[in-house]
């Protein structure tokens, strides 16, 4: 699926509820309208212009439903939704952990540059080990690389192999591709390992099952400890040059529309290593601090989350809704690159529940 190629669902937090939410997966898509939240007020819009799938960047179901009864604002989405065959998708936490996605497009908009994950996800990356015929290894490997295997932060094709000698002997329901069934045979093998992005793993091992030459493959997978620098929550960047901290909170004011920023106590220092998380942040508070950013960008701190500040980094919480407005405009930018058969469109429905006087 196209988004699932900017951000993957197998990365998405393990308390989220992402993917499709309503509708049936062999419907035909006529249009798409993508919404920060899907509320009534948005499912009548996808009415209006002739949209049958809803995207949103938050699920719509996120806690356990035992009825529907239209008591809730929930409750009357999904009926309505059902009512009129709109399917809803919902992305969330995969796009935040994505990338060139929901952080990336903060920091795009405040301008920070050399952007690096603020804390890089565990348990992503995968390792494959298999034994292959000599004869057959370099088709094997080709494959597995032509699959998403092997590739490693800023490398690809990266394995290794080792030789050694493979033994088995086949019952009589067997069909050996060396030797024959129910004599021992001894094989001059290669051990291949390569490594691969959790997502790609019913795919890679398609292909090693379709290159493999043997009845049954033997393999091992494992799951490595290792972090993945292109997967995780918030993001870091520097700002060109630096700017006094007054300045600072003006200027991400300015460009991200917020109607006011609560922010910890200045402390006269210069803001130029930014760290930034679309929507409730403060649990990253610690790592922005330890990345040695100067101000850390997020929302919806508590009172006591501005104490711990202590004077190492500037805490700017510029409101939930404004921090992640822009997701939209890259989920719309992303699809149009990929879908030409129909209409994708940006919502013009505000769904911010926040009001300021």
């Amino acid at each position: 699926m196209h988004l699932e190629g900017l951000a993957p669902l197998a990365y998405a937090e393990e308390f989220d509820n992402v993917g499709l939410l309503v509708g049936d997966k062999t419907t035909e898509v006529t249009g798409v309208l993508v919404s920060l939240d899907t509320l009534e007020a948005v499912v009548d819009e996808a009415i209006e212009t002739n949209c049958n799938l809803i995207v949103s960047f938050h699920p719509i179901i996120f806690k356990g439903l035992k009825k529907i009864t239209g008591n809730s604002y929930v409750e009357r989405v999904l009926i309505k939704a059902i009512e009129h065959k709109i399917a809803i998708f919902a992305i969330h936490t995969a796009l935040d952990n994505a990338f060139e996605g929901s952080n990336a497009g903060l920091c795009e908009i405040i301008g920070l540059e050399n952007k690096a994950i603020l804390i890089p996800q565990a348990g992503t990356i995968k390792q494959l080990t298999t034994y292959v015929p000599v004869a057959n290894v370099d088709a094997v490997r080709t494959a597995l690389f032509a699959s998403g295997a092997g590739s490693l932060g800023n490398y690809t094709e990266c394995s290794f192999s080792s030789t050694g000698t493979g033994t088995y002997k086949g019952n009589e329901q067997s069909n050996p591709v060396i030797g024959k069934k129910h004599d021992l045979q001894e094989v001059s093998e290669i051990k291949v390992t390569v490594r691969f992005a959790k997502h790609l793993e019913k795919h890679i091992l398609k292909t090693l099952f379709t290159s493999h030459p043997y009845e049954e493959v033997s393999y091992e997978m494992i799951t490595l400890e290792n972090k993945n620098q292109h997967i995780g929550m918030g993001m870091i960047g520097q700002l060109p040059q630096p700017m006094d901290e007054s300045t600072f909170l003006n200027h991400i004011k300015t460009r991200l529309n917020c109607p006011l920023i609560r922010h910890s106590k200045l402390g006269g220092s210069l803001i130029q290593k930014v760290a930034v998380l679309g929507g409730s942040g403060s649990f990253a508070i610690d790592a922005a601090k330890s990345a040695g950013a100067d101000a850390f960008i997020t929302s919806d701190l508590k009172y006591h989350d501005f104490f711990s500040a202590e004077n190492k980094v500037l805490l700017a919480d510029i409101g939930h809704y404004e921090s992640e407005a822009h997701i939209k405009n890259i989920l719309v930018a992303h699809l149009k690159k990929k879908i030409t058969s129909f209409a994708v469109l940006l919502s013009k429905t505000n769904t911010n529940p926040v009001k300021y006087i």
